[in-house]
């Protein structure tokens, strides 16, 4: 296996400032386009800018309360490094997350400049670091699944895009894009590793395939 990130595993932050965002998942590996215009979070920019360039992506359990504050936070994030950043005319930030390690919420701290930081436990995910090169997938199977559920849901694909992309990469890019809720994609989240993501992104795909063609009335 190869590091991905190998300088970084000693040395991650033990505070790291959150961006809460209902139904946006963020993997490790994985790669997350945001645009940035909200007065908050343009201020975490310019912070992390200065820093480490680290922002915890992280679920609100509460959506409807997420500008107030209000909303508590998932206990599962993952930390992306800010890999892209450009500023519009109109003062937005156009930025590129990649990610980099899951962590645990320890607490939260107190606002900082509107923006919300976390005590961030990692010590459960430093596998995270690590690229498996294979994870057997039968991509037959796969493909076929693939190819019923974006028919459902009008999604276009590259298919010679996924048959060159590598097992890991490609269940960690089909998890972040696929419209899973918000429940499943925390599942896909937390999975211990990738090899039990990579099963439940399958079984997702499956129970979502079987229940349009039965009208949802399966079990």
């Amino acid at each position: 296996m190869a590091s991905l990130f190998s300088k970084e595993t000693a040395s991650l932050p033990e505070e790291i400032p959150v961006f809460p965002l209902a139904g946006v998942l963020l993997l490790p590996g994985g790669t997350l386009p945001l645009n940035i215009f909200e007065k908050r979070y343009l201020a975490m920019i310019e912070d992390i800018l200065k820093a480490d360039r680290l922002i915890g992506m992280i679920q609100p359990r509460d959506p409807e309360n997420i500008n107030n504050g209000e909303s508590p936070l998932f206990d599962v994030g993952c930390a992306g490094r800010l890999t892209a950043f450009e500023e519009t005319d109109d003062g937005r930030y156009l930025i590129t997350l990649t990610g980099l390690c899951r962590f645990r919420v320890a607490r939260e701290l107190p606002l900082h400049k509107a923006y919300r930081c976390v005590l961030a436990h990692w010590d459960s995910y430093k596998d995270d670091m690590e690229i498996t090169s294979c994870l057997d997938l039968d991509r037959s199977y796969l493909k076929k699944l693939l190819g019923d559920y974006f028919s459902l849901h009008d999604i276009s694909c590259d298919w010679d895009a996924i048959d060159g992309t590598p097992d890991q990469k490609l269940v960690t890019c089909l998890s972040m894009i696929c419209p899973f809720n918000a429940t499943e994609k925390q599942a896909l989240l937390e999975a211990q590793c990738c090899r039990t993501r990579a099963d439940m992104f399958v079984t997702m795909l499956e129970m979502a395939v079987r229940n349009h063609s039965c009208g949802g009335g399966c079990h």
